[in-house]
């Protein structure tokens, strides 16, 4: 029998366009799960470039990848200024 070879699947491949990043965001969003939102949050930046997120946020990448990760706890400043170096906005709007 042949084996099969498979390979780890990167979900920050399918962000490439601003309006997909933000679908996802908004989708991560809707969970109110804060630990899910910063992990999704990470995976945007890793889909924009870390350093480059990083950078814009005035962050290290070290540090981001840290507050972002799935056991990390980042401050809401941090989350703004992600959001804003991510090149997007948080809005507020009535609950459906």
């Amino acid at each position: 029998m042949a084996k099969v070879k498979t390979y780890a699947f990167d979900t920050a491949s399918l962000l490439d366009s601003e309006e997909a990043v933000s679908v996802f965001l908004e989708d991560a969003l809707a969970t109110n799960d804060p630990a899910f939102v910063a992990h999704a949050l990470g995976i945007a930046a890793r889909a924009r470039g870390m350093a480059r997120v990083a950078r814009k946020a005035g962050l290290s990448r070290e540090s981001l990848y840290r507050a972002l990760s799935t056991d990390g706890n980042p401050e809401f400043a941090t989350v703004l200024r992600v959001i804003e170096a991510l090149g997007l906005k948080l809005t507020i709007a009535p609950a459906e």
